[in-house]
């Protein structure tokens, strides 16, 4: 989960917070102080730390809240507010030039993974019915030009390349000639980086810049760098004066502090998250569902979004009609699992559920189990996905073998299946007996959720 150690932290300094009837100065700045230390343990900037808790202690001590019912839960309302300010307030939405193509080129260190998110934006824009273009303009990493051309080929979208022994800007200024020959809505060039920020790299940036005159200049920044990527934004900031921040690896296990501070330090936004290794893994960037996660109140609406842009809607109707008659197979299961897989990783997902991540806190959602799964039901007959009141114990060792399992393992499997089913019949019994009412079921698009 994104900025999970810091979220446990203010979680458990706001549960003692809610344990006290009232609250007096000190037990706010008692918590302040904890606070502090937290952001700062996430490897937040010290002076964005000191600042956000001085404007939380302005608004905190007041009678309206300390003489509350609910001080404690009025100071949290208070951090969440403020670290939606600290990270943004608004969505930074990307911007669009009235005059096609719109230019956006990526910049950042080598290693940031500036080239896989190029084809992860392109991917994104693609799925708004945009036609992106993506251009090599990386002649000096060795086989950078290869990663994008196969990171074209993998989402069907072009790539425009001269190879590596053409200049760089010369790639760019004939890249937009492309784009506005073929069409292209938006032109997304993937520039070459450095281990660390030289002069020659700026120039080099700063040419490829004034050719191709790009309504954004992405930086990419690894989230894992801690305060060493708030220190390369505002490098990148000074030179090229970057329009927006794409923060990677922001689902590793990491302090994330960057995600905190390099709005306050550089006055540029985050636009985009990457969130794990797949090419659908990139989020744009809301600073009120960050806060929310990081405050352990999930963020439903990234979830229902997950969904949504996934599942499969025909399919998820078919399912919803076969639930609601109780017919409910092994292969009906796999096919849960295989959309519930689309939408990313299980841990994360969870920790959008307001409350679960608190829970899930030493629990690991191993998501090589659904390939367990998959292994186990592809290892049945058709008669047996169907009917598996047949499975006896011949033939669960017949399954494991072929699955590459134990024999626990699909006794695991058929409990929870049998488990299933029965919460289904249960909730058509439900929704038969109030039928007419308000409200309607949610099978449909829901896995493992019904």
């Amino acid at each position: 989960m994104a900025l999970g150690g810091l979220g446990e932290r203010l979680q458990d300094i706001f549960s003692k917070l809610k344990g006290k009837g009232k609250l007096s100065e000190a037990d706010v700045n008692e918590a302040l102080r904890e606070i502090r230390v937290a952001l700062l343990e996430a490897d937040v900037n010290y002076k964005v730390a000191k600042d956000f808790a001085a404007k939380v202690k302005e608004r905190a001590v007041g009678s309206e809240v300390l003489q509350s019912l609910t001080p404690g839960q009025q100071v949290v309302k208070i951090v969440h507010e403020e670290l939606t300010a600290l990270m943004g307030a608004q969505q930074a939405k990307l911007q669009v030039s009235p005059k096609p193509p719109t230019v956006v080129l990526m910049v950042g260190l080598q290693g940031s993974g500036k080239t896989t998110t190029s084809g992860k934006i392109a991917l994104w824009l693609k799925g708004q019915g945009k036609r992106p273009l993506l251009a090599a303009a990386d002649i000096y990493r060795p086989a950078a030009i290869k990663q994008l051309e196969v990171l074209g080929e993998k989402t069907d979208i072009p790539v425009f390349s001269l190879g590596d022994q053409v200049n760089p800007v010369e790639i760019a200024t004939r890249a937009l000639e492309h784009a506005r020959t073929n069409g292209n809505d938006y032109l997304i060039v993937d520039t070459a980086g450095r281990l660390h920020i030289n002069e020659e790299l700026m120039q080099e940036l700063s040419a490829i810049r004034d050719k191709t005159n790009p309504t954004e200049i992405l930086l990419v920044v690894d989230a894992m760098a801690g305060q060493d990527a708030v220190n390369v934004a505002a490098a990148f900031n000074e030179q090229l004066e970057i329009s927006g921040v794409v923060l990677t690896k922001l689902d590793g296990d990491t302090r994330g502090g960057a995600a905190l501070s390099v709005k306050a330090v550089t006055g540029k936004p985050i636009k985009f998250t990457g969130t794990g290794e797949k090419l659908e893994a990139l989020e744009p960037f809301y600073p009120d569902r960050m806060a929310s996660r990081i405050l352990g109140m999930g963020d439903i609406l990234t979830l229902i979004e997950k969904a949504q842009s996934t599942i499969d809607q025909d399919k998820a109707k078919e399912m919803e009609a076969r639930l609601r008659q109780s017919r409910f197979t092994f292969d009906d299961f796999l096919d849960q699992v295989q959309q519930l897989k689309k939408m990313g990783n299980m841990q994360d997902l969870m920790s959008m559920i307001p409350g679960m991540g608190k829970q899930l806190k030493d629990v690991q959602l191993d998501d090589k189990q659904f390939a367990i799964v998959e292994s186990i039901i592809q290892s049945m007959t058709a008669d047996e996905r169907s009917n598996p009141a047949i499975i006896n114990g011949s033939r669960k060792l017949r399954i494991a073998k072929g699955s590459g399992c134990q024999v626990q393992d699909i006794n695991r499997l058929i409990k929870q299946f049998d488990q299933m089913q029965k919460l289904i019949k249960q909730s058509n019994t439900m929704q038969q007996k109030n039928k007419g009412k308000k409200g309607k079921g949610g099978f449909a698009g829901m896995p493992f959720m019904q």
